[in-house]
């Protein structure tokens, strides 16, 4: 008596107390999807990937482009070489250039080629004893550079970024379901925490009372000395687990306010949600889901085409390279600037410039070779990663649909060794129990209650894993959305 006595102020000062404010699943899963530091890097990371293909996507649109050169003044001695007798001599260059142009260029995909117009204005003030004006002109120049025999980089842009910017919005939302997944675990995490040390504390409790009541049986003769000293023992080990218990539900909070985005002095009491929808999963929906929605197909197709390109670029590569340079305009010099636009004349300029490999050793053909190679591998990986993927879904099912009828039969079992724990006090009590049947249904409610709340975190892990792979909300049968043009505004 004295012992108890002692432990039970100590337990009180000890003993996790905190309320908080209530917050149930959904709400949680709200606030770490919107405030925590994962999401705001999804969301920065989405936004990277957003601005690049705005940057593939104006690569494809005409540029203009304001060029020139104002005010270049030269007062220096050029070494120039004589085209009478090639000798070379320094002669005095004075004079004050200015230049000012407008382009317009277009890259083609179809083709890999670029078409530029442009028009320019070039005025030379040359100083000194011979002093003179000179206008140049080139009104209208259309200007077009297109290579032939080599890797087409626009071709392949082309397939392969509108991919990509799919796959940053798809990675987007798998980020937010693996949010939301960390938020479930961590949620049930603190409730069986806090249970677990209701429970000591309850245990703590009746274990007291039952302890009085072994005394009294004790006089009578119907409890041993070696009963009685069981129930001190279980009474001690019942205060050790409240302050275990207690530290462990600190802990636990910590760990789901870190996932909220909240600082460690917040307190939250979870809710433990039990109305369990019933929702049962079909693999082939599932599947079709996953193919069609996360990014999984999606990155295999990447990679497929990733390496088809550098197979291509390495074809390219070992044979003929030839580029075409074509320019046809209009051109002008005059001393006075109404001249420089009279009379026009045109100018063409066209030439075709080749490098051919007459021997290289075996090198083209080995990085022709060294990429097939690559892209044979990649190909086996893309197989064996669907194989994985759908036994990955098959298992993923499977154990989502029997977890809802695990709930059901861990909340009756629950209800049911929370009443035989009862009754059995009920029984001790009358003298018609014993202290090993008190401690072995005391330890049954224990574990049956812990189950119970494990299932239930377990059916909600199981269900939002499924939505991570899926994108789809199965709950209201549709597919999940964002509005990513809000979220870049």
């Amino acid at each position: 008596m004295k012992l108890s006595s002692f432990l039970i102020p100590i337990l009180v000062l000890i003993a996790y107390d905190g309320i908080g404010q209530e917050v149930d699943m959904s709400n949680a899963i709200c606030i770490a999807r919107e405030q925590s530091v994962e999401a705001k890097e999804a969301r920065q990371s989405f936004i990277s990937i957003y601005w690049a293909y705005r940057s593939y996507k104006a690569s494809r649109l005409p540029s203009f482009n304001l060029y020139g050169g104002l005010m270049n003044f030269d007062r220096s001695l050029t070494l120039m070489q004589s085209y009478e007798d090639g000798s070379f001599q320094y002669v005095n260059s004075y004079n004050l250039q200015n230049s000012l142009g407008l382009q317009v260029s277009q890259n083609l995909t179809f083709t890999g080629g670029t078409l530029s117009v442009y028009s320019d204005l070039s005025r030379i003030d040359q100083f000194g004893m011979d002093k003179s004006l000179t206008w140049y002109s080139q009104p209208v120049t259309v200007s077009y550079y297109q290579p032939l025999f080599t890797y087409n980089q626009f071709k392949w842009d082309k397939k392969i970024e509108p991919k990509e910017y799919e796959k940053g919005k798809r990675q987007y939302m798998e980020s937010m379901e693996l949010i939301t997944i960390n938020t479930v675990r961590a949620y049930h995490s603190l409730i069986l925490a806090r249970m677990n040390n209701d429970i000591a504390t309850s245990n703590y409790a009746n274990t007291g009372k039952m302890l009085s009541v072994a005394r009294e049986r004790q006089m009578l003769g119907s409890v041993t000395r070696d009963e009685l000293l069981q129930l001190e023992l279980r009474m001690l080990n019942d205060s050790i687990s409240i302050n275990e218990t207690a530290v462990a539900v600190r802990e636990a909070q910590m760990v789901l306010n870190s996932v909220l985005g909240y600082d460690e002095s917040y307190e939250i009491t979870p809710v433990l949600e039990e109305n369990l929808p019933d929702v049962y999963m079909d693999y082939d929906l599932v599947m079709a889901k996953a193919l069609e929605n996360s990014t999984f197909h999606l990155d295999n197709e990447i990679n497929l085409l990733n390496a088809e390109a550098a197979v291509a670029q390495a074809k390219a590569s070992r044979g003929i390279s030839m580029s075409l340079n074509a320019r046809f305009g209009l051109s002008q010099t005059a001393p006075d600037f109404g001249g420089v636009y009279s009379d026009l004349l045109d100018q063409e300029v066209v030439g075709l410039s080749f490098s051919v490999p007459i021997f290289d050793w075996g090198l083209g053909k080995g990085k022709v070779q060294k990429a097939k190679a690559a892209q044979e591998v990649v190909r086996a990986q893309v197989q064996q990663s669907e194989n994985d993927f759908r036994r990955q879904i098959f298992m993923a099912v499977g154990q989502f649909n029997n977890q809802r009828h695990q709930c059901s039969v861990s909340k009756r079992a629950m209800l049911i060794a929370q009443e035989r724990y009862e009754l059995m006090m009920e029984k001790f009590r009358s003298g018609k129990a014993s202290v090993m049947e008190l401690n072995t249904a005391q330890s049954e409610n224990d574990t049956a209650l812990q189950k119970y709340i494990t299932d239930v975190s377990n059916f909600w892990e199981y269900y939002y894993t499924l939505r991570q792979y899926t994108l789809y909300d199965f709950i209201k049968g549709r597919d999940l959305d964002i509005d990513f043009n809000e979220m870049i505004n």
